[in-house]
């Protein structure tokens, strides 16, 4: 069984009283078209029972008929929409004061109209009047009766048709009023099982939204491990040629006649910085691919320039001709994951870098800056780029989401940037001023 707490299920009665209250202005409409057509027909029954009142009751089906009309026409407006159901419980009463009527001036409680009521209070069962109003609804059109059949010039008789009638009106009502009630809790009870599907599929998209941040870190993680491995390769193959070259060049150096030779010792300087570099990228690819344990995580602490040193490195073939300035404290040293930080930087930087190519800015340049605030190093990298439109600011960090044409990303960079800030207890957030510039701001606990 489905249970709801209190407050809940108050507030889906208030939208469930709203919802029904749509569907009684649909079905009331039908109803009232069905209502006059009926009333109308009803003068083929007049002419075969009562001819000569044909033109009285003529007048008093034609007159009943444009009520109902007016009342069709009055929902059309916000105050009926707003009082569909006394509108309706009204517009159902008129049949009956006209049948009580017809009643009255034919034959009292043997009228054969006396069948016209009991259609009416059916009819109260699909207008979908509540419990109460059904029960009132059913008292009135007995009251309507009584007063027809004791003021009708024939003699009543209380233990002949009139008990009869009035006790098949008392039947039909009583049923009409349980088929109310139980017609009411199974609508209801649809209701509340709609609302709580709809609940579910919101969690449903919540949990596939979670399944793609998952799906785009694990994809990370691969690449992660792939860099790692092409990371200790390169270590190996390449560091050993490269302190030979390095070895070679430092003996030649030596020389006399590269001593005596500017230009000789001047080429040998660039192969040395040469070999230099690429012992560089080989050492800073080891950062970042390097994953630690988390008992090494918890007692890592690191230079943020450092970081910073090497994501633009690692980075500097796509970031050639844009100006690179900084502003950072020289005490820098804060606490977590080295080489998780160098992947966020470098994705910043990449980004940056590409927004700028994009715009072919006459002076790109990227500012990275950071401040202490109480015991977090606030860091921010900002370029001078096109910007982020306002409706896309807020999704910037989506998995999956990219502004970039098919094939130049999965949109995951930024998510997975976003996941690892906060893994370091901060917070990833984006700025920027359409046209003009973005900033990326982050930030990092002080070392312990």
């Amino acid at each position: 069984m489905i249970t709801l707490d209190r407050p809940v299920k108050k507030n889906l009665h208030l939208i469930y009283k709203d919802a029904l209250r749509d569907f009684r202005l649909e079905i009331v409409h039908g109803g009232a078209y069905v209502g006059i057509a009926l009333i109308l027909l009803g003068i083929s029954l007049d002419y075969s029972l009562y001819p000569q009142k044909l033109l009285q009751f003529f007048i008093a089906r034609i007159l009943c008929s444009g009520l109902i009309l007016c009342g069709i026409l009055l929902l059309k407006t916000s105050w009926g929409k707003d009082n569909v159901n006394k509108i309706s419980f009204v517009w159902l009463l008129l049949p009956q004061v006209m049948i009580s009527w017809m009643i009255y001036v034919t034959d009292g409680a043997a009228s054969l109209y006396f069948i016209g009521l009991n259609l009416a209070v059916y009819a109260s069962i699909v207008m979908a009047l509540g419990v109460w109003q059904n029960i009132f609804f059913g008292v009135l059109s007995y009251f309507l009766y009584a007063i027809a059949c004791i003021y009708n010039p024939n003699e009543i008789d209380l233990k002949g048709l009139f008990l009869v009638n009035s006790l098949f009106l008392v039947m039909f009502t009583s049923i009409s009023t349980v088929y109310t009630f139980y017609n009411e809790r199974a609508r209801f009870t649809l209701f509340r099982l709609k609302s709580e599907i709809a609940e579910k599929n919101i969690l449903l998209e919540e949990t596939n939204k979670n399944l793609a941040e998952i799906k785009g870190q694990m994809l990370q993680q691969e690449k992660m491990a792939s860099i790692g491995t092409l990371a200790a390769g390169l270590l190996h193959e390449v560091n050993n040629p490269v302190n030979y070259c390095l070895m070679a060049i430092s003996v030649a150096m030596e020389e006399p006649a590269v001593k005596a030779t500017q230009s000789l010792k001047e080429c040998l300087v660039d192969a040395q910085h040469g070999m230099q570099r690429i012992q560089h990228i080989v050492s800073d690819l080891k950062i970042f691919a390097y994953r630690p344990s988390e008992s090494e995580r918890s007692e890592a602490d690191f230079m943020l320039e450092r970081a910073v040193n090497s994501s633009l490195r690692l980075v500097g073939h796509e970031i050639k001709g844009i100006t690179i300035t900084r502003d950072i404290p020289q005490d820098s040293l804060v606490h977590g994951d080295e080489a998780a930080i160098v992947g966020v930087l470098i994705n910043l930087f990449s980004n940056a870098a590409l927004a700028l190519r994009k715009v072919n800015r006459e002076h790109p340049a990227i500012h990275i800056s950071a401040a202490w605030h109480a015991d977090r190093l606030r860091v921010s990298v900002q370029d001078n780029g096109p910007g982020i439109a306002p409706e896309n600011l807020s999704r910037v960090f989506e998995p999956f989401f990219t502004t970039r044409a098919v094939g130049q990303g999965l949109g995951l960079g930024l998510s997975i940037s976003y996941g690892v800030i906060a893994r370091h207890g901060g917070i990833l957030r984006a700025e920027s001023e359409l046209g003009v510039w973005t900033k990326m701001i982050f930030d990092l606990s002080r070392a312990t």
